[in-house]
């Protein structure tokens, strides 16, 4: 007896060591072939067949390695009892390969659909849309995948089916705990798929929040991520802007207007301004050319207040276009009529 479990304990050594020499003869076999074949597809026009390359890479090593490590728990260690515990593992490791493999059919779906918008147009209004829609049914979609693996697991133990069947009693107790637990959780991804389908803000939108300047840079199911300006990041739940007021710059559109104030004595002829902006905005790019406008928009007992408005393509171009006109005409005033700077009056009163 002592000598036939020698000699299975020889055999199950020496059929694990060649195993162990079999995966990595596969993973080199399995190297060279996904170089050659990417270097086949890397000669091909477009960015999506390498990155389905790159995103299968690791999953398809890993069903091979499944295979081969199947067979061998099937032909070598079939005899021995804890052989139901490796068909279990076996299991669960199907399982959530199959997500895995699951999850990133999704990032290929996701992407593919990405790739036919442009983000970076100028108009890229539906572009956003679209980015805001795709990005978030990714992540239910991938929530709903590893719900379901990490449930479908849990029902292969003999014990938590027992466990689930004794809870079956109080279900009603536990759906009221579980429900009051769960009700802001819940709440905030029915926000995030009320947001990817309502849309009040959307990918690369400009918004202002809580008094900051931003872009929507990231869009999730409980969270939505704006960069501020000075590259900072403000983090808000899904349910603020469907709560509270706030200001989207590029709702409808990516074009804009925008203001510049110039504060100037009651001498100043504001006619000057209107003949030389024309020449001012050509010179310009961040001007799309659809309107400008000065006006006098207020006055006080000191100076009046002259408002440009200028258009420009979208926030950024605007911002640069309002500097650079604020910049040109304190220049045209400060050569042509410096003396029209607003001031401060001190009338000496004669005692």
């Amino acid at each position: 007896m002592n000598q036939y479990l020698s000699d299975e304990t020889v055999k199950i050594v020496i059929a694990t060591a060649s195993f162990l020499a079999l995966l990595v003869i596969v993973f080199f076999v399995y190297r060279y072939i996904f170089f050659a074949f990417r270097k086949k597809v890397s000669n091909r026009p477009g960015k999506f067949n390498n990155f389905i390359l790159d995103l299968f890479k690791i999953p398809a090593l890993w069903i091979i390695y499944w295979v081969l490590l199947k067979v061998f728990t099937y032909i070598f260690l079939s005899k021995f009892t804890f052989y139901s515990y490796l068909l279990h593992i076996n299991t669960l490791l199907l399982i959530f390969s199959i997500a895995w493999i699951a999850v990133q059919f999704t990032k290929a779906g996701a992407y593919y659909l990405q790739s036919k918008f442009d983000i970076v147009a100028a108009d890229n209004l539906n572009a956003r849309k679209s980015f805001t829609q795709i990005k978030v049914f990714k992540g239910i979609a991938n929530s709903i995948i590893f719900i379901i693996a990490i449930s479908i697991s849990l029902l292969s133990f003999e014990q938590v089916k027992t466990i689930g069947v004794s809870l079956l009693t109080s279900a009603g107790i536990i759906g009221i705990i579980v429900g009051f637990a769960a009700q802001k959780s819940i709440g905030m991804i029915l926000a995030g798929i009320q947001l990817a389908i309502t849309q009040p803000i959307r990918f690369d939108d400009v918004v202002i929040v809580e008094n900051e300047w931003g872009r929507i840079e990231e869009i999730t199911l409980t969270y939505v991520v704006v960069k501020i300006w000075d590259e900072r990041r403000l983090v808000l739940p899904v349910t603020w802007f469907l709560e509270k007021p706030f200001q989207n710059w590029t709702r409808s559109s990516a074009q804009i207007t925008g203001t510049v104030f110039i504060y100037v004595d009651y001498s100043f002829p504001v006619e000057r301004i209107r003949e030389a902006l024309p020449d001012i905005l050509k010179k310009n790019q961040d001007w799309d050319g659809r309107f400008w406008n000065v006006q006098v928009t207020n006055v006080t007992e000191q100076f009046k207040e002259i408002r440009v408005m200028l258009t420009s393509a979208d926030s950024s171009k605007n911002w640069d276009l309002r500097a650079a006109i604020r910049e040109e005409l304190i220049n045209f005033i400060n050569i042509n009529y410096p003396e029209t700077f607003a001031t401060i009056r001190i009338k000496k009163q004669v005692l």
